[in-house]
């Protein structure tokens, strides 16, 4: 077989799903197919057999039905923020884009929201708080709310609340026969178990429901000082981390902020250390919180009391399709010798092109494993470290970027807890360094049991 034939097969076996999905369906070659495959991430350049857009369980039970028949793997994809780990890997497979399933509804009595695997974290984080509610969102409007769901969920009340995935009450999902299930705590437990921060693809998730809690308003922004600064704020941040209540969720960043019309005009085109966060409670109690940190003089100050819904753009992530790489570990501490170790790797003089090399504040109830939660019930760690790189030029500009990514995590590597949190992370990595050996053992069986045949792409290796 020649290099041409062996390029074409995939998509000639892709011909038999044409015309589902009410004809969203694109192989390559179609009009619509570059648009189709490209992900949230515009590094990841992938071309898959094909890519399907079902509306609707029956029409994604179809697809995968056709798939298996075809001799194709699938991939499902929200966003695609989380596309990187599988790039270069969907030649025989069929992309399952879920953005057409946005249904979104919020019982207000009861304090859930039943939220369709389309539906984005901008837009149920409004609707929840036009009926003075919150969810345990991320940090950026444009994530799919299913998969941050399920893959963990560190948001702005963590600390206070927990995991995002521990949140989830039911799940809706299509397995590998097509068969469309209903996983709770009281049917298909050991599916809903797996589901909640499993990583592992068990099936296509639809829909999912999950709790909300009253919350109209809430203290929150930012901190910020000239990057130069870094030396006497890190230390201090990581010193009043160690007493911070739970109430309280924050993340220490050295960013290059871009010239964006977006950005906050005294922040365009800067390099700053920045903290920001929440706070649960009253005034009172949030500026005695902060007091310690408002001591070190910031040069800007937005924390004041805002809406609820407000804070899923406080983070100042991009929106929109970028090209980005994320790089991640679990930190157990921060003596003065990580302290040093980060200035070095990515303070000032370090000659550093990431975006943001950043700090997220665990502990807490984040800490504490959940007793009626998934397989992800709890993060081992008191510091999130996470390199960021964003818009890269070219090959070369994301080479570097990926090597100061590796820099900043390296320097960190004595104090790293061994675990890693996958959400925020690009690279393929191993699953068993994020479960223990009893957790991994279980998820393993799981995936056997509702996918015997394989037919689901896994992000990272599921060994």
């Amino acid at each position: 077989m020649t290099q041409q034939q062996i390029a074409t097969a995939p998509r000639a076996r892709a011909e038999p799903l044409r015309g589902l999905c009410g004809g969203s369906v694109q192989l390559p070659g179609d009009p619509a197919y570059d648009m189709a495959r490209s992900p949230w991430n515009l590094q990841v350049r992938d071309h898959p057999a094909a890519v399907a857009y079902p509306a609707f369980p029956d029409e994604v039970a179809e697809v995968l039905v056709a798939a298996a028949g075809a001799g194709l793997r699938v991939a499902a994809q929200g966003t695609g923020h989380g596309a990187p780990p599988l790039e270069g890997r969907l030649g025989d497979a069929v992309l399952l884009r879920t953005s057409a399933m946005t249904e979104l509804a919020i019982d207000a009595e009861r304090r859930t929201v039943r939220a369709g695997a389309g539906v984005l974290w901008g837009d149920l984080a409004d609707a929840a708080g036009r009926q003075g509610l919150a969810a345990r969102h991320p940090s950026s409007p444009d994530v799919g709310v299913v998969g941050y769901s399920l893959g963990g969920g560190i948001g702005w009340y963590a600390r206070r609340l927990g995991l995002q995935c521990n949140a989830v009450s039911a799940v809706e999902l299509v397995l590998a026969d097509g068969s469309c299930v209903r996983a709770t705590a009281d049917s298909e437990p050991e599916l809903f178990w797996a589901l909640r921060g499993g990583a592992t693809p068990v099936g296509v998730v639809t829909a999912l429901e999950f709790a909300l809690f009253p919350l109209e308003t809430v203290v929150a922004g930012h901190l910020s000082w000239d990057w130069t600064a870094v030396e006497r704020v890190l230390p201090a941040w990581v010193a009043w981390c160690a007493q911070a209540p739970e109430e309280v969720t924050t993340a220490f960043r050295l960013l290059d902020v871009p010239a964006d019309e977006l950005v906050p005009a005294e922040l365009r085109g800067r390099r700053i250390a920045m903290i920001d966060g929440a706070v649960l409670g009253d005034d009172a109690s949030a500026a005695e919180v902060l007091a310690p940190l408002r001591a070190l003089r910031p040069e800007f100050d937005t924390v004041a009391r805002v809406p609820a819904a407000s804070l899923v753009r406080l983070h100042l992530d991009p929106e929109g399709p970028t090209p980005a790489y994320a790089s991640s570990t679990l930190v157990s501490g921060l003596p003065d010798a990580a302290i040093a170790a980060i200035v070095e790797a990515v303070g000032p003089g370090s000659g550093t092109r990431l975006a943001a090399a950043e700090l997220r504040q665990l502990g807490g109830a984040l800490a504490r494993p959940d007793p009626d939660g998934g397989a992800l019930a709890a993060l081992d760690g008191q510091f999130l470290a996470l390199g960021l790189g964003l818009g890269g030029g070219d090959d070369g500009d994301w080479a570097r970027q990926r090597e100061d990514a590796g820099r900043f995590l390296s320097a960190l590597e004595p104090w790293a807890t061994g675990r890693q949190y996958l959400p925020m992370l690009d690279a393929r990595t191993d699953t068993r360094k994020v479960f223990p050996p009893g957790v991994h053992a279980r998820l393993s069986a799981v995936r056997r049991a509702v996918d015997p045949g394989d037919l689901f792409l896994a992000a990272h290796d599921q060994t």
